[in-house]
């Protein structure tokens, strides 16, 4: 069996998927893409298709090793984003020749079913309370939410104040036995991290995410003592070299993404990592079919996996959904909050080819906002 045929579609809100087809006729199925930036990802993949184009699709690992080390420059999300694709994809083909699910080729499943989480809100949410109430009401047992919009260098006490009740009125609404995570996406510097996640301690979020930007490492360690709150952080980060410097200064749960981290290749090997340090994996993905479905192969097979994003309904997703590209919506069928464990082969989700092919037709080209503060100046997204 060779890869005789390798396709992108990007498909809207922001997705791109891959399409890998062998000589035998088993298609797999990836989702290479940067958020704002697919446009480049497409290129990377068309340039690593010159190497995989003839080659033994069930040679995973000699593949991945090619593909992130077989260029004298590495790395990167663009690079790091189109082989997270092409590997899901080939993992993808390696189940459906085998008959089998990819988890069990990973080494057999752990759990039965995978706990996920509902976004509420969008980047500055109004409705809160009400947001909170509609997710527990479809069953969910966990939300997450922004924990601000633009915030500044050196916050007022009332924007640290609205920070701090957006996640008093999350607390009140959910009760003690249901969970939500606290997204700062960056957008609170160092000095207003340390100043929020003490305040925030009497709502005990079950994360606090990116309380700074990654390439503050330096200041993690003090973040991580500042509070008893488990810190968050890894969507920005592409491999698992990246992930040693949080998991030494003691982060508590790692978020990489399968579309952006390798693939599940590397996925599960930063999960591994993860567990040597006693962290734990709750994997990004504000994507679409495929990389959830990646995603929770990965996460049948994962110790240390506390919880699974997924971004059905999200605000993000604006001119089409999730379940518009998969022809049997029965694999992302939720109960009580779940997503139950199924033995179809590959990634166990059909895509619907058509679907894809169509919405390529029109394409996209998201680009994430650009903020600035009342002086005119730069502010995180």
């Amino acid at each position: 069996m060779r890869i005789s045929r390798i396709e992108t579609f990007l498909a809207p809100p922001r997705w791109m998927f891959c399409r890998v087809e062998t000589d035998d006729g088993i298609v797999g199925w990836g989702e290479p893409v940067v958020e704002g930036r697919a446009e480049p990802v497409r290129a990377a993949v068309e340039v690593l298709a010159e190497y995989l184009t003839g080659q033994d699709p069930l040679r995973i690992e000699d593949h991945w090793q090619v593909m992130t080390k077989g260029g004298f420059y590495r790395g990167g999300p663009v690079l790091s984003s189109a082989v997270a694709g092409l590997d899901q994809a080939l993992w993808d083909i390696k189940g459906k020749a085998y008959g089998q699910p990819v988890h069990q080729l990973l080494g057999g499943p752990v759990r039965s079913k995978i706990r996920a989480y509902a976004w509420v809100g969008g980047d500055e949410p109004a409705a809160i309370r009400e947001a909170v109430a509609a997710q527990i009401e479809a069953g969910f047992t966990a939300v997450k939410m922004n924990g601000s919009g633009r915030m500044t260098p050196v916050a007022t006490r009332a924007e640290i104040r609205e920070c701090v009740r957006r996640a008093e009125t999350a607390r009140e609404v959910l009760g003690e036995e249901r969970d939500f995570g606290l997204d700062f996406h960056g957008r609170v510097s160092p000095a207003n991290a340390r100043r929020l996640l003490p305040l925030l301690a009497e709502t005990a979020p079950m994360f606090v995410e990116e309380p700074v930007l990654s390439e503050h490492m330096n200041v993690m360690p003090a973040l991580v003592n500042a509070s008893n709150i488990p810190i968050a952080l890894g969507e920005r980060l592409y491999s698992r070299r990246e992930f040693l410097a949080p998991l030494a200064s003691g982060v508590a749960v790692l978020q990489p993404d399968i579309s952006h981290a390798g693939g599940i290749s590397e996925l599960r090997r930063i999960a591994a990592l993860a567990e040597v340090y006693g962290a734990q994996i709750a994997p990004h993905c504000p994507l679409g079919p495929v990389a959830l479905a990646a995603s929770l192969q990965v996460a049948f097979t994962t110790p240390n996996f506390l919880i699974q994003e997924q971004s059905i309904g999200i605000h993000y997703n604006q001119g089409a959904e999730l379940l518009d590209y998969v022809a049997d919506p029965e694999p992302f069928r939720f109960h009580a909050g779940s997503l139950a464990r199924t033995e179809r082969p590959g990634l166990s989700v059909e895509i619907d080819e058509a679907a894809v092919r169509t919405a390529d037709k029109s394409g996209h080209a998201w680009r994430n906002p650009v903020w600035r503060h009342d002086d005119a100046s730069f502010a995180e997204w």
